[in-house]
């Protein structure tokens, strides 16, 4: 089934294979991201409708699935912790994407998709995690987990996606206090976060955040946001080096994605 859906999709869609460059590279992700999309969302019919259209418009509309592998951000982490994992896309995500690397459906130029040994993820919602163990199958490690308080082991890289302003300024710094102590010298954080500077854009952000927050029946949260200056300052104070990537294209928020390396 998985060889059907991504070697006909690519084989109706992509061009000669004679150039290279950006351009090159862009038109081949066109033609590939249909594949992956389809691949890695297919295991969420078995966890049900809403689960299966859910990982598909997220996979489809949300920029940093791209970003992880175009960048090779998670590239050579055998390690990886997802803290507020939902119902588990990273890990559908890069099952599917080694799945296409392997069968030479990739866009040129771009790094081998990360090829983990683990990848635990930790999740509040009782729901979110029964929807990603039933999509998942056997080998999903996904565990409900309040990451204020659990511990985490130890990880190699640790994905920290649209989760930190949900907590106070106290238990953010916990978290990524906790987060440096999981890693090696050179481990590696990916966070996502919302920039409190970014004026109207960021007030649409918090917007949707409050209305998904009341939609999935947690009430009014209030939230605690912070510039990217701040939230940079704050990595530093939690000995973390972090780089700053815009990460909103095809959506109309002011999300940011800190690379941040443990110092």
């Amino acid at each position: 089934m998985h060889e059907r859906l991504s070697a006909e999709r690519v084989a109706g869609t992509r061009g000669p294979l004679s150039a290279s460059g950006p351009a090159a590279a862009h038109s081949d992700w066109l033609a590939v991201r249909p594949a992956l999309i389809d691949l890695a969302s297919l295991p969420y019919r078995r966890a049900g409708r809403f689960a299966y259209h859910f990982a598909r418009g997220k996979l489809r509309g949300d920029p940093v699935f791209r970003a992880l592998l175009e960048r090779g951000l998670l590239h050579g982490r055998a390690h990886i912790l997802d803290l507020g994992c939902g119902q588990g896309l990273l890990t559908a995500w890069l099952r599917a994407a080694a799945h296409c690397h392997e069968r030479g459906i990739w866009p040129r130029g771009w790094p081998e998709p990360p090829r983990a040994r683990t990848i635990r993820g930790m999740e509040l919602s009782a729901r979110e995690v029964a929807r990603a163990r039933r999509a998942l199958g056997a080998e999903c490690a996904v565990e409900q987990a309040d990451i204020r308080g659990a511990p985490f082991g130890s990880a190699e890289a640790v994905m920290l996606l649209d989760v930190l302003h949900y907590m106070s300024p106290e238990s953010q710094r916990d978290v990524l206090e906790r987060v440096r102590a999981a890693l090696p010298q050179d481990g590696l954080l990916v966070l996502r976060v919302g920039d409190a500077d970014g004026g109207v854009r960021f007030r649409l952000s918090r917007w949707t955040d409050q209305v998904i927050a009341l939609a999935r029946g947690r009430g009014l949260l209030r939230l605690h946001c912070r510039s990217i200056g701040e939230w940079q300052e704050l990595l530093r104070a939690c000995h973390f080096d972090s780089t700053a990537q815009p990460m909103s294209g095809g959506t109309p928020f002011t999300n940011v994605l800190l690379i941040a390396q443990a110092a």
